[in-house]
């Protein structure tokens, strides 16, 4: 029989969710589910959410549900509106969703906006809540690579100012969907590839164009690796981001938030320009984002 929890936490993926049963900050469990808000419509939710958490809820009291993530999206469960920058990344303006089921109470946590550069977050503030939940007194900047890799100012506990950059989304595009489909492997890596070309991006930004052809033309003449295609296509990308975000990386104290996979290049790349950068856990700072936020709206 499953330990009943004293609240739920969810991360709400666009392809993917996470729910934790939980007693105070205890994880009793965890749940993986692969209904992302890509693939629902705003009266899928309470179902998904029962079909994989209703084992936890007990019958003779209501139990507290906490989300973050694309389910406060526009087009997600319930929109839950960006808090605008310098502000503490999580723990405000939450959003009650409207539930038919009586044993649950649902709030959705916001994401964050910027007027000048304009730009929003949702999901990777949690992340960062739950970091600064450990380290109150970081000082630096927070980069969660992914699709859309997010460079974040921290200061005073508050998320100053952040860019976010596509790279991860153009990766795939040109690696999927492009002429460069025919010259780049679906996966390998190639350390000394991928290292060369992050330093010609960083250095000749105005060249990437050339620089991504130049793949094709050399698999066709030369019989260049598809490993090492790949390797250089993802280093002139990343590097191309370097390139844009050296304000934010350049002395500070850079801390990488993802999964390893995901953020291990961007610490090969940052360490080639002798930064030796944190990484840590982004499923873990998620959930530690979720126990933070929800003792601030105790």
């Amino acid at each position: 029989m499953p330990e009943r929890a004293e609240w739920i936490a969810v991360d709400w993926g666009t392809s993917a969710l996470r729910i934790w049963a939980m007693r105070g900050s205890e994880v009793l469990a965890e749940t993986r589910g692969s209904e992302g808000m890509g693939q629902l419509a705003p009266e899928d939710y309470e179902a998904v959410l029962l079909r994989h958490a209703e084992r936890y809820l007990a019958g003779d009291r209501v139990t507290e549900v906490l989300v973050c993530g694309m389910a406060g999206a526009r087009t997600g469960w319930r929109e839950a509106p960006y808090r605008a920058v310098p502000c503490t990344p999580a723990g405000e303006g939450a959003v009650k969703v409207p539930v038919r089921d009586e044993r649950l109470k649902v709030r959705i946590l916001p994401g964050l906006s910027q007027a000048r550069p304009v730009d929003v977050m949702r999901g990777e503030e949690t992340q960062i809540a739950g970091f600064l939940a450990g380290r109150p007194r970081f000082d630096g900047v927070i980069c969660l690579p992914g699709t859309h890799t997010k460079w974040v100012q921290i200061s005073a506990g508050e998320v100053v100012s952040f860019r976010t950059f596509m790279t991860g989304e153009l990766f795939a595009l040109l690696a999927g969907q492009s002429v460069l489909r025919l010259s780049v492997a679906s996966d390998g890596h190639d350390a000394d590839a991928f290292r060369d070309a992050v330093g010609d991006a960083i250095s000749r930004p105005e060249s990437l164009g050339a620089a991504l052809f130049s793949l094709r033309a050399g698999s066709l003449l030369e019989g260049l690796d598809p490993v090492v295609a790949r390797a250089r296509l993802s280093g002139l990308l990343i590097g191309l981001e370097l390139a844009g975000a050296r304000p934010w990386w350049l002395g500070a104290e850079v801390v990488l938030i993802g999964s390893a996979a995901v953020a291990e290049p961007y610490r090969e790349a940052l360490a080639a320009q002798g930064l030796a950068a944190e990484l840590v856990s982004g499923e873990r700072m998620a959930l530690a984002g979720l126990i933070a936020a929800r003792e601030v709206m105790a």
